[in-house]
């Protein structure tokens, strides 16, 4: 809500008491007579008046040293309180259930009657084997409800209020007290992104003067870049619960598959100018595969924050702009497993205290309308327990008899030669607890062929149907075609892998065993004795051994063409163009059969050991298209302008999964640089009209003097214009154009709008795979993910334009009809030499939030097949 001050007004404080029960709770009632003020106030001044409080137990401000909303919280501070509490309260058990990036820990409170504490693992049991099994559960059955706090960084009102509610769950005395945690369990998770959270409260915080200046124009309102908004790696963590790239987001998974809670919260902000949002959202616009029973329980709790928010006079909105569709988000993962989640959007301070259309808007405004929702979820969700009880009871029959209807009875999965690439596929499955089988005799369905071990079937008629579902969808028309996030996520595309969907008479066919293994690939021993060694260069994690090996000294070759090579076991054995050489009569290290042996095991990827530099097919290992490949040094171009999602992709994939070192400079700095220092120059979307001449005229000899210039998306803006690539970006006009607007009216305005964008759909491209970047891939064509309306043409020469969208390109997904036409057939990926250097573009966002794996590995291609290029 937007916790607005109406000039010549006061606002009444300790808001929200938990009174008339019927079984629970049933209203809430307004505390009266505390002046709001802009330094933050005590814990007892944001909770309910008809509340006591233990006074054994620390309030925040004991720990803080200060009111809640004096200053933004950091992080440290409070783990320090999370920790204090719990070692006073009788009533709170915590446990660290992992660290983010930056080492920092991942807090969960477990809270309940102090007579329940030691019956948890007994209640998380029952509940979940009557969870699995639909069974019928007492009315008196205990609620779950799992307390998350801002997974936005920047958006602290939540993580400030989380202290509150753990106090309040702590310390406080009474009838409503006892009602929540007698017979419940809430389970509190303080902060949901730490990094983010402490990188904002460290901007907020060293821009408070003693005065506190409302003005949106000042600097403690308008942060620096990064945001922090995003993890360490610049992600929004709010996007990551499906993906589970993070370690914030698989401790949090890890958890939820742990309890499956009845309830879920999930803690926001939005602008400064609006006021406060809660579920449920626009019902047309959440996934199909969420029942209406979900979007009817989040009605009925929704009542409960409109009564404690109208008692307070505050204002609110629901049933609008925000949609569930996305699955990995905060409030739509439970809901596809039976949960209710809610997403609470307050307005925004951004720092301490900012002027709004509704008044000065205070940050301790802000955490006492989190606090107030907080409470009226409790409840709402005890007034209406049978019912939530008994609809995920149902949730399980009914998602049991959807399975057993459906035409599909599950999907087979063939893994590539790319077993790293798979792997990475089986651990996501894993993590959300989806069952699958490997396959364990030769299966051919619908021309998918499936050696044994070498796939894996998985059933629909499992726990995760829902789950399931969503994840091998290709709908590509919904109820509603706007979208507030992607439209498609579909996990055989994101990874490209061959896939069949398959029926209930076809699944007979197939044979798995429960206890059968995929095969593994040889990584034993390297011989030392070898004449030359060679590493495929298909494996996703090919890129970090050769990153790993060249730190090591070790001298390689990436072969041009491909060869045929006599192994040291006297097999021959064909090595396609791009497979990485390892000549022994070069300069090598003297234990260089023990590196490669040691990379070979950590990364699973064999070494193979050749006895001749003769082939008996291709080229020699000594021709003149085996090209040496070199330690690249890798610069960043980022700051203010440039998109830190995207940038945070790049930084992310090199740095964690190729090993690779990257320098990160701000635009702004680009002047005072040494270009001649760096390989390899990569640039994400963003603004680049600031840069200077001077810096495009460096940037310009830096590549005819050998660079490799790489970007993607709207930065091909800037590659165009300066001519660094012969294409043509279509215009807004053009794009206008193609939609006819004759027969429509002033209301059509926003459909229109979101007809033009393409949010996140799966466009199908053809590749070129005698191309270098594109080695190591298999087939003609690639899915690639698409989240821009950008159209770019080119003079589609098979030399520079190495994949094209194919002609009716849409593969998953929502996009109009009007722009697959415009972007049918137009360039996807284009490659150009300036002179001695290479400029390379990205139509598409090639690392996107980090779980698009099949194409992440361009990137990797981009930099260590490059010399290919020149």
């Amino acid at each position: 809500m937007n916790s607005h001050v109406f000039p010549g007004a006061c606002r009444q404080i300790c808001r929200l008491a938990l009174a008339s029960l019927l079984i629970c709770f049933a209203s809430v009632s307004v505390a009266s007579g505390v002046s709001v003020d802009t330094g933050g106030q005590p814990a007892k001044a944001y909770l309910p008046d008809n509340v006591s409080y233990d006074p054994a137990i620390p309030t925040p401000e004991s720990v803080l040293g200060a009111n809640v909303g004096e200053w933004h919280v950091r992080h440290d501070q409070l783990v320090s309180y999370m920790y204090t509490l719990a070692d006073a309260s009788d009533r709170i058990t915590i446990e660290e259930t992992g660290r983010t990036h930056e080492n920092r820990p991942l807090l969960l409170l477990t809270i309940t009657a102090p007579d329940n504490r030691s019956k948890l693992d007994s209640i998380r049991e029952q509940h979940i084997a009557a969870y699995q099994k639909g069974a019928e559960v007492d009315s008196n059955a205990p609620l779950i409800f799992y307390m998350g706090y801002s997974i936005h960084g920047n958006e602290p009102s939540g993580a400030n209020a989380s202290m509150l509610v753990a106090y309040y769950l702590a310390a406080g005395q009474g009838e409503a007290i006892d009602a929540l945690l007698g017979n419940n369990v809430v389970l509190l998770d303080p902060s949901f992104n730490p990094d983010g959270l402490s990188r904002f409260a460290q901007w907020a915080n060293m821009h408070k003067g003693k005065q506190l200046v409302a003005d949106p124009e000042t600097r403690e309102h308008e942060e620096g870049w990064p945001s922090g908004r995003t993890n360490h790696y610049w992600f929004d963590l709010n996007r990551d619960w499906l993906l589970l790239t993070h370690p914030e987001s698989q401790a949090r998974i890890k958890k939820f598959q742990q309890w499956r809670p009845h309830v879920l919260t999930d803690f926001h902000e939005m602008g400064t100018n609006s006021t406060y949002f809660f579920q449920p959202g626009v019902r047309s616009r959440k996934n199909p595969i969420t029942p209406d029973g979900n979007v009817t329980l989040t009605e009925a709790l929704a009542e409960y924050h409109a009564k404690a928010l109208d008692d307070e006079g505050e204002l609110y909105f629901s049933e609008e702009d925000f949609d569930d569709f996305y699955v990995g988000k905060g409030s739509t993962y439970p809901d596809v497993h039976g949960s209710i989640g809610i997403l609470f959007e307050q307005a925004s301070s951004r720092g301490h205290l900012q002027d709004s259309i509704n008044g000065p808007l205070a940050f301790a405004d802000t955490i006492q309308n989190q606090v107030t929702t907080s409470l009226s979820t409790f409840a709402g969700a005890l007034a209406n327990k049978p019912a939530i009880l008994g609809y995920q009871r149902q949730f399980v029959k009914d998602t049991k008899a959807l399975a057993e209807e459906d035409d599909i009875a599950g999907y087979l999965l063939a893994r590539p030669d790319d077993h790293g690439r798979f792997n990475e596929m089986l651990n996501l499955l894993d993590q959300h607890s989806i069952d699958y089988d490997v396959v364990n005799k030769d299966t051919d369905v619908g021309g998918l062929n499936v050696t044994a071990n070498n796939g894996i079937y998985i059933p629909v008629d499992q726990p995760q149907y829902r789950l399931v579902k969503s994840l091998f969808s290709t709908q590509q028309n919904f109820e509603n075609n706007t979208f507030y996030d992607v439209s498609t996520w579909n996990l055989a595309m994101a990874f490209n892998l061959e896939y069949q969907a398959v029926s209930a008479r076809k699944a007979r066919s197939i044979n798995t065993a429960a206890n059968a293994t995929l095969r593994k690939p040889d990584t034993g021993t390297v011989p030392a004795d070898a004449y030359a060694y060679v590493i495929d260069w298909q494996d996703y994690y090919a890129p970090a051994m050769v990153q790993a090996l060249l730190e090591n000294d070790v001298t390689l070759r990436s072969a041009g063409k491909a060869f045929t090579g006599m192994l040291s076991s006297g097999k021959e054995r064909d090595f396609a163009a791009g497979s990485i050489v390892i000549p022994t009569g070069l300069s090598q290290p003297d234990n260089l059969a023990d590196i490669l042996s040691e990379q070979s095991q950590a990364l699973n990827i064999p070494v193979l050991a050749l006895q001749t530099g003769m082939t008996s097919r291709g080229i020699d290992l000594g021709s003149r298209n085996m090209v040496p490949v070199t330690l690249p040094k890798v610069l960043l171009v980022g700051g203010e302008g440039t998109s830190e999602y995207e940038m945070g992709e790049i930084w992310h994939y090199l740095d964690t999964r190729v090993g690779l070192p990257a320098t990160l400079v701000e635009q702004h700095r680009l002047e005072r640089v040494t270009l001649g220092d760096y390989t390899h120059i990569i640039m994400s979307s963003g603004d680049y009209s600031k840069l200077s001449e001077m810096v495009t005229d460096m940037m310009d000899s830096w590549v005819n003097e050998g660079g490799v210039l790489i970007g993607q998306k709207s930065a091909l803006e800037l590659f165009a214009d300066k001519q660094w690539l012969d294409i043509d970006i279509v215009s807004d006009d053009t794009i206008d154009e193609a939609f006819d607007t004759s027969a429509m009216r002033y209301g059509d305005r926003d459909d229109l709008y979101a007809r033009k964008l393409v949010a996140g759909s799966v466009y199908n491209a053809s590749i070129d795979t005698s191309h270098p970047l594109f080695y190591g891939y298999q087939g003609d064509t690639l899915p690639m993910f698409k989240t821009s309306n950008m159209v770019v043409e080119s003079d589609n020469s098979p030399f520079t334009t190495v994949a094209r969208y194919t002609p009716s390109p849409l593969m998953a997904g929502y996009s109009a009809s009007e722009m697959q036409k415009l972007i049918g057939d137009t360039t996807a990926v284009i490659a150009e030499r300036q002179k001695r250097g290479v400029v390379i573009g990205f139509v598409d966002n090639t690392q996107f939030r980090g779980y698009w794996y099949g194409t992440s590995k361009l990137m990797a291609n981009a930099i260590y097949q490059s010399a290919l290029l020149k």
